[in-house]
């Protein structure tokens, strides 16, 4: 469980393929902290500590994850939001974010503001019913809020620190991004669902 408040930027050093997975390692300044086994979300994904070394620390994606995730587009040099799990004993800055990606994204528009940014991002319209104007949302494992909704896109402004401490400033028109739906929204869809 995670907040979406991005704790460190991470690059990808290098990958290995095996099979059909594909495992990733990853230079950060929280991976000398990290422990084998330890949960972390790599741009909203989140995935498994399974080796360290001196810096570095390495995650595999399995096919299930990287055909639902925009992982398989990840190269040596990727730019990646890092967020250990949430500790139970502080503030929940952000909002719940579990690191089960539901859909991609594409940006469809980057607009540099006065000090702000704002990105618009095209999703599959199946979605459409788990958004909300001014609700919760986590792109690359970021948490947002988003405006100006349509059946098949939101928008979402960042201030200038999220900006300069997260991936969002490699985001540009064209590039797919991990989207996942608050939480209580898909459990409230679900209850509607089963009542009707």
């Amino acid at each position: 469980m995670f907040t979406g408040i991005i704790e460190s930027i991470g690059k990808v050093v290098s990958l290995e393929k095996n099979g059909s997975n594909i495992s990733f390692w990853v230079e950060s300044p929280i991976s000398g902290e990290l422990k084998i086994d330890q949960s972390v979300s790599h741009e909203g994904v989140c995935l498994t500590v399974d080796q360290l070394t001196q810096g570095q620390h390495r995650v595999t994606a399995i096919e299930e994850t990287l055909k639902k995730t925009n992982l398989s587009g990840w190269q040596p040099g990727s730019i990646l939001n890092l967020e250990r799990c949430m500790v139970m004993n502080g503030r929940l800055d952000g909002h719940i974010v579990q690191g089960h990606v539901d859909c991609t994204a594409t940006c469809t528009e980057r607009k540099e503001l006065a000090g702000s940014w704002e990105f618009r991002f095209q999703i599959p319209e199946t979605y459409a019913h788990l958004i909300i104007e001014k609700g919760s949302i986590s792109v690359n494992g970021t948490s947002l809020t988003c405006f100006a909704i349509t059946n098949n896109s939101f928008k979402v402004a960042i201030i200038p620190y999220t900006f300069e401490h997260t991936s969002i400033q490699q985001v540009m028109e064209g590039s797919v991004v991990n989207i996942e739906f608050d939480i209580l929204g898909k459990y409230i869809e679900r209850m509607r669902e089963l009542n009707r």
